[in-house]
This record gives C-alpha cells, structure tokens and sequence, in this order.
C-alpha cells in the first residue's frame, strides 16, 4: 500500500517562513550597519564644513549609544508588537534621521538631532528584532545564526565605504549622500522588513520562566558580559572612527585608507560568522580569547598604519577580532537563560556597546586634537581591550548562572 500523505498547512507556513528569515535579516543588517562607515564621512565634515575632529566623533558614539538604548526598550516590545511591524519602525526612524542629517549640510546640530538621536534609533530598533528573530527561529544553531545576523551588519560598511568613494569622486556633498541613503537604504530595510514573521512557539522553552529583570543586572554574569563587551567594543570602535583620517595622516593615499574601510568590513563580517562557529564549539571560552586576539591585533597596529600593505592586514585582523564582541555574548546570553529571553536580557548587556559607542570614538579623537597624533589613541584601545581580557577571566574558571 502507499503511504498516505496529510496535509499540515500550518508546517507547511512555518517551512517557507524559515526560509524567509535569514534573508530578510541580512538585507536589514546590512543597511543598518552602514554606521560603521561613519569614518568615510569625516574627511568631508572636517575639511568642508569646519567640524573638529572630536565633534565628528560625538556624532557617530551618539549614534552608537542611541543604538543601544533604544534597544532595551524595542526588545520589550518585540514580543507584543511582533518583527514585522518593529522593523518597519525601524525604517521609519532610519529614513527621517537620514533626511534630517541631509538638511544639516555638515552642521553640528543637525547631525546630532537626525544622525546621532533618529538615525541611531532605527539602527537600535532594527537590530534586536533582526537578531532575537534569528536566534528563535534557529534555536539549535545560537552561535552560527547570531554570527549570520550580524554579519550583514559588518558587510554594510564596505559597501558603504564604496559608496561613498563613487560618490565623491561625482562630487556629492554629504548632504547629498544622506539623502541617497534615505531613499535606498530605507527601501531595502521596508523590503525586508515585510519578509519576518513571528517565529512559532517552542514547546516548553517557550513558556519557560522569565528571569526578572533586577535579578540579572545584580548576577555576575551581568558584570562580566556588561565589562567583556564594553571593553571589546571600546576599542574597536575608537579604531573605527579613526581609520580614514588615521590612515591620511601616515602618508597613505584616499584609495588605500577606503581599501583599509573595506578590509576591516570584510574582517567584521568573517569574524562574526567564525567566532559564531566556535561558540557553538568551546562555549564561553571565545569570549576572553577574543579579547585576547583584539588587543594584541589594535597594538600592531600602531606601527603597520605606515605601510598600505600592512595597514590593510592588520585593520581586517582588528576587524575581526571586532566582530567577536556581536555574537558571543548575544550566543550566551541565549546558552544560559533561553533563546527566547534574549530579546529582553541581551539589551542590557548590550549598553556596554553604547557606554563604549560614546566614549571610545570621542575619546579617541580628543587624544588627538591634544597630542596631534594617534599613537595615544591606539594606546588607549589596546589597554582597554586588554582589560577586557581580565573583567572576562570569571567565564574560564566559574559558573556564572
């Protein structure tokens, strides 16, 4: 006799939903994660429109920060409001900071209020709703899917870089640029954002017991997860928002520091999906490695900036090590309490990167408005990352639930 075949509509939805996923993330991510590219831009803010250094880089950590905490308060609402909807506002506020940014024509005010606050509030919103979507669609796979989530993130920035290159040489004003993102950027994050979906319920682990809010931010694990990111991030991102003008000022050509822009995306992307993969191999233990792998990558980097060909290396090693910092903890987070708390937990966590998104950058830039070189500011990113390594020493020897 054959086999008789029922018809499960319901698996069926869920089956071509699942395929929609992991494509609808990487489209949002990899808009979003045009901030990164922020350096591209500050040769323009500070040659033509008078800004300082320090100025351009309170813009982008805004952003960052803007990022973060919106994110506390988007995971909460994520369950109620749904990932399509939730993405869809994150388009919203990314398409009118962008436009508000344009209008500012490289005035302090204006790119605060529609870059660093609007812009940065987009970024925040899409974010968790891309990566808890992915982590509870693909719950056996935290590590690898977190890694993919964000990876798009990381690709933003080369070709942003790219984009901005081409649009240089038109001779757009970055106002003009702006408005470009705002009108194609936004499109794509609408695009994808109509392709999530709710993912379905888990058994028992769906109706698990949350853990509540006080009793995580007064664990260990919180202390260390918050000292492990903020630190990793920190210097990651001071490099970041230096690169270009860094880069210019060691002698070396505007094509060559673009070429340092896409090698350190290229160094981001791999390494979200690398340390992604060995998370779900050694666990906890990639946490303080990849600290270790970031300070000692951002030390040499104080003498390779003088040479293109080193310079390109060495930024895609910091890169790399960079994109440690946006899987492990989100991937522990989810080890420890749930797949489906990290929408609620990993937010908090995540405010070290925004702590770290408004310090490091300006910081960073002020050492060198003081000094009028940057050797003290990969100074700073290397000794910070190295106290990174020492705040996550906890994850080698004890249990932190």
């Amino acid at each position: 006799m054959g086999r008789t075949i029922v018809w499960r509509p319901g698996f069926q939805s869920d089956a071509m939903k699942r395929v929609a996923v992991l494509p609808a993330i990487v489209l949002i991510q990899s808009c979003l994660g045009g901030v990164y590219a922020w350096t591209a831009f500050v040769p323009a803010l500070t040659r033509d429109h008078g800004l300082r250094m320090s100025h351009a880089q309170l813009v982008f950590g805004l952003a960052i920060l803007t990022f973060t905490v919106v994110m506390v308060f988007a995971g909460r609402l994520l369950t109620r409001w749904g990932p399509r909807l939730m993405a869809l506002v994150s388009a919203a506020f990314f398409i009118a900071g962008h436009l508000i940014a344009a209008e500012a024509r490289g005035r302090l005010l204006g790119l605060v209020v529609g870059y660093g606050l609007a812009a940065g509030a987009g970024i925040g919103v899409g974010y968790v709703t891309a990566l808890t979507t992915g982590v509870r669609w693909f719950p056996q796979h935290k590590g690898l899917v977190t890694g993919v989530a964000v990876g798009g993130f990381g690709l933003a920035a080369l070709v942003l870089a790219e984009l901005v290159k081409k649009w240089t040489t038109l001779g757009w004003a970055v106002g003009d640029m702006f408005y470009a993102m705002a009108i194609f950027y936004g499109a794509v994050v609408t695009v994808g954002a109509l392709l999530l979906s709710r993912p379905p319920e888990q058994g028992a682990a769906a109706s698990a017991p949350l853990m509540a809010t006080s009793q995580f931010l007064a664990s260990k694990a919180f202390r260390v997860f918050w000292g492990g990111i903020f630190c990793g991030t920190f210097a990651g991102l001071l490099v970041i928002g230096l690169l270009k003008p860094m880069g210019l000022a060691a002698g070396l050509s505007w094509q060559e520091t673009t070429r340092g822009i896409g090698a350190l995306a290229v160094g981001n992307v791999a390494g979200r999906m690398v340390w992604g993969w060995l998370f779900d191999r050694i666990g906890r233990r990639t946490i303080p490695g990849s600290l270790i792998f970031l300070c000692v990558v951002i030390a040499a980097l104080i003498g390779a900036r003088f040479s293109a060909p080193f310079f390109v290396v060495t930024v895609a090693l910091v890169g790399f090590g960079f994109g440690a910092c946006f899987v492990v903890y989100a991937a522990q987070v989810a080890a420890l309490y749930g797949a489906e708390q990290v929408g609620r937990l990993y937010p908090l966590v995540f405010l070290g990167y925004g702590v770290a998104g408004i310090a490091g950058p300006y910081l960073g830039g002020l050492l060198h408005d003081w000094t009028g070189s940057y050797t003290a500011s990969l100074a700073l990113s290397a000794g910070i990352a190295a106290l990174g390594i020492i705040l996550t020493r906890p994850l080698l020897t004890q249990d932190l639930v």
